[in-house]
Parts: structure tokens; sequence; C-alpha cells
């Protein structure tokens, strides 16, 4: 246990919910949350619209910025003793000292009365939601971050073809610069960073040095050939990004919604972002997972967890509303509306676009990796994180980059 978590735990003793009441037409529940851009906002309202359909009220907590700013507010209310009713985090590590410290609502009930085993696929991630045994979230989909988004306007206005994998966009690039077009748009976040990393290392080194770092956690792999060729490719992609003067992950991707951007590296839940803007795949923008290169897909994503209280009513609504976010008309609607892969492997997803029907061939021709969340600890996590932003946001070098990130990995749990 960290020290700061057992020091609020020594110093806080849980209360029950103040947040919630009960209602005479049904049970007030808080969720917090990190969805607010446009896209993420109209995906979230269809988890509030099937709760409140219930009777029950759905009291919306978004926090704004990403999760690396919503995360420590979060916990912080849980171990302060003024816990949401149910709050999202990323299916994996994250809530492992939470749950440690028995602050997060056993949910192996509800998990066996809907079959879960069953139907959560793959399965790591519930495995993810496991410990000791035990079910304590409900997975709601699966995000990848291995993809390219390409601007069709920015393409046709520099007189180029739009690329169909990364050595195509790189070799663009120079056109693109001389019609006046940000070759790459990239905020200046290191969770950001590290996706465009994560990605281009993937593309770059190889599969097979890829799950040597990332699975096994081998630094002699991290200081090889391939993940020398990586960081170099990430340097040069560094470049390409160099006038990107951006913060949030949204406002680069409307850099290549409009035109002024050729592409973007970012996660799948881009997609939510054109579907706001009314663009259409294939017409107005392309995406690429595995950067074109290699189709794969990491299995990363977003689930909701449960801080325990003392109110048995509330502790029954948190139960009725975990079934229903993992109900299939809910994952369906959700994940049309968020670009993301559902969780459930027994519903129909005929009417997703086309780059969420290309995620879907992955997953079923089995090309998942695990996600960062899943393979390292939050604390590795940030570490690589701020080594990327400093890496991104300087003339630090490849090899420089390359020794820091090997050692990283040299002492990962």
């Amino acid at each position: 246990m960290s020290k700061i978590l057992k020091s609020a735990l020594l110093g806080t003793a849980l209360t029950a919910a103040t947040a919630t009441a009960v209602m005479a037409e049904g049970v007030e529940l808080e969720v917090t949350h990190w969805w607010t851009s446009g896209g993420e906002a109209a995906a979230v309202a269809k988890f509030a619209d099937a709760w409140n359909a219930t009777g029950n009220t759905w009291v919306d907590g978004a926090i704004a910025g990403s999760g690396g700013t919503a995360r420590p507010i979060i916990i912080s209310r849980i171990i302060g003793g003024d816990p949401m009713a149910a709050t999202q985090l990323n299916h994996g590590r994250q809530a492992e000292e939470l749950i440690e410290a028995g602050l997060l609502l056993d949910l192996t009930d509800v998990a066996e009365a809907g079959g879960w085993a069953e139907i959560v696929n793959p399965s790591s991630l519930l495995d993810a939601c496991t410990l000791d045994g035990k079910i304590y979230c409900v997975p709601v989909n699966i995000h990848s971050a291995q993809w390219i988004w390409l601007s069709h306007a920015a393409y046709e206005s520099a007189g180029l073809d739009v690329p169909t994998d990364w050595n195509e966009f790189t070799a663009s690039a120079g056109s693109l610069k001389e019609a006046g077009i940000l070759p790459l748009a990239m905020g200046q976040q290191g969770w950001q960073q590290n996706i465009a990393f994560g990605a281009i290392t993937l593309a770059v080194a190889g599969q097979e040095a890829w799950n040597g770092v990332n699975i096994d956690k081998n630094a002699d792999v991290a200081r090889g050939p391939e993940y020398t060729a990586a960081f170099e490719a990430v340097a040069a992609a560094r470049d390409l990004a160099a006038e990107s003067n951006v913060q949030d992950w949204n406002m680069a991707t409307n850099l290549v919604i409009t035109g002024q951007a050729g592409a973007q590296i970012m996660g799948d839940w881009a997609q939510g972002e054109f579907s706001v803007a009314e663009q259409v795949e294939g017409k107005d923008y392309s995406c690429l997972p595995g950067l074109g290169l290699n189709p794969v897909i990491d299995t990363g994503g977003d689930a909701f967890y449960f801080p325990v209280n003392d109110d048995p009513a509330i502790t029954a609504a948190q139960k009725e509303l975990a079934a229903l976010l993992i109900s299939p008309e809910v994952q369906v609607s959700f994940n049309l509306a968020k670009g993301s892969l559902p969780v459930r492997g027994d519903i129909d997803m005929s009417t997703a676009n086309g780059c969420m029907q290309k995620g879907l061939e992955i997953l079923a021709n089995g090309g998942v990796l695990p996600s960062g969340d899943i393979s390292f600890s939050q604390d590795t996590t940030l570490q690589i994180e701020d080594l990327q932003a400093q890496f991104w946001s300087s003339d630090m070098s490849a090899a420089d980059a390359q020794a820091a990130y090997a050692d990283i990995i040299a002492n990962a749990d």
C-alpha cells in the first residue's frame, strides 16, 4: 500500500455517502467520470438515459480534464470518506490499493447472476476487474490506442493521396508542410505522447519486441536494436508535431477534422469526435489500426467501480446499475456513440461504422494485446508518461530517451 493511501486510511474513517439519497421515485446515484469532450458526453448520456429510464436518477459528476486529472480527485474522495456511488476508472491495476483497503464493492454476485464470465470478450477484461477471485468492477468497453486518423481534406488540399500506412504518412509529411498543413497533431500531455510512442513502437519494433517489454518487462529488449529504431521513429514524429500547439486530445482531433493537420495518433475514442462533427469514415477521414502496418489492437478500456457505503438501498442500486451498464441494449447504444468496442461478444454491432468494423474484425481474429493499464502499475505508467512528456517537449536525443525508458522497464512492477 502506498504511503499516501495508508496515511489517508489511518486518518479518515469511511463515512456514509452523502451525495446520494433514497428518493420516492427511485434512487439517486452520483456517478463520476472524465468524459467531457463532445463525443464522450454524447456517449455517457446513453448510460444516464438508460438509468433514468428505470425510475432512478443519474447525478452526473463529470470531471473536466483527462484521466490523469480526474483519478486523483476520485481516489481522494473515496479514501476521504466522501465517496460517489459509482465511478469510471480504467480496468486494470488503478484500483488495486482501493480494493485491498476494502473501499470498493464486491460485484461477484452480480457478475455470476449475469454470466459475465461467458459474455465478456476477451476474458482478460474481466480478469482485470478481479482480485483474489472476486470481481470489483464492470467493464463497459474496449478501447485501443494503436490508431492513426487521417484528414481527407488536408490531403486533398495538398494534392496528395491519403496514406494507407505509417510509412506512407511519414513520406507525405514534407509535402504537407509545404502546403502549410501541420503533419501530425499532438496534444501537449504525457499520456497522449505515450499513446503515440506505444503505437509507433508496436509498428516499428514489431510485436515480438513489444511483448518482450510490455508483457515480460525485459529491459534488455528495451535497450536493443528494435527499440532503438522505434525511438528514432518517435523522434522523427516529434519533429512532425513540433508546431502542434494544442493541449487536449480532442483539440488535436479537431485539427484533423478541420483539415488543419494531416493526422493524429490517438485511441479509437477519437471516432466520437468525428461522429459529432458529422464526418463519414472513408469519405472525410480514414482510420488505420496498428498504423496500417500491424493488424493488432490493445484491449484497454473503461470500467465502473462502486465505493462501499453503509446504506443497503444504495448498495442494491449500485448493483442494479452495474448490471445495466453491461446489458445488451446499453452496450450497443453506448459503444456506437463512444467509438469503442463492446465488452460483450454476443451482441449485434452490424450498424457500427467502418472503423469499428475494423476493430471488431481484429478482435474476432484474436489480434489483441494487453493495455498498459493491465501490464504496468500506475506508478510505472506515470514514469513512462513523464519521460514521454519530457522527450516530446525538448531536444532530448532518442538514445538518451531509450536509456531512461530501459531503466524504468528494469524496475517496472
